[in-house]
């Protein structure tokens, strides 16, 4: 996979990549689906959710640009594959997961592996989780229609960023970073996503 997908693809932070060697992505997946685990392609847990291409996952990580003192918010975490990422390159990440069965085993895996640095919230995606706020990132890694502004406000007013995907139709999204200064907003666009998932519970106004 790092050789094959990232490497190729200018994906050449060492840190972000061994990261992807040292993740086991096929522990956060069910049985049916660990057999392309290290493919290219998407891989569907419930309904319309599920994991990006490793490249994707990846470039969105990179584009990030985390640091160990960052708080981060990460909106629909699933089983944890990419939440075990961003927490291992942060201080404190707080996770949104409403999906029963993906809760379940995002509690489950992140007991698992002992991680002290993670905090799992069964909550509205559409809310964010005010209370934590400010952060100095806030990670949404399945496509949404529509960005509500009460998720904005809890982005730090100092260089916050907002990585997201805007779905534009049913199989095209995509990924922009969102930087916040004082009350001005910039967006930046970063790469185009084919897919058909949908974070569907995030449907109101988009704002940049």
């Amino acid at each position: 996979m790092v050789k094959n997908q990232l490497l190729p693809n200018k994906i050449n932070d060492q840190v972000i990549l061994d990261l992807f060697k040292n993740t086991k992505k096929e522990n956060f997946l069910i049985e049916d689906v660990r057999g392309i685990s290290y493919s290219d392609k998407e891989i569907y847990l419930e309904a319309s959710r599920g994991y990006l291409n490793n490249l994707h996952i990846a470039q969105l990580i990179h584009k990030a640009d985390l640091k160990e003192h960052h708080k981060v918010l990460h909106i629909g975490g699933m089983t944890g594959y990419v939440s075990v990422m961003l927490s291992k390159l942060s201080k404190e990440l707080i996770v949104i997961e409403n999906h029963n069965n993906l809760l379940c085993k995002l509690k489950e895996n992140i007991a698992n592996l002992d991680i002290n640095n993670i905090k799992i919230i069964d909550s509205s995606f559409h809310d964010g989780y005010d209370k934590e706020s400010p952060y100095d990132i806030i990670f949404i890694d399945n496509p949404i229609k529509k960005l509500s502004s009460s998720v904005k406000d809890q982005l730090s007013s100092d260089s916050g960023k907002i990585i997201m995907i805007k779905k534009i139709n049913e199989y095209f999204s995509k990924a922009y970073r969102i930087t916040k200064n004082n009350t001005h907003y910039k967006n930046e666009f970063l790469f185009d996503i084919s897919t058909k998932f949908n974070l569907y519970n995030f449907e109101t106004e988009f704002i940049f």
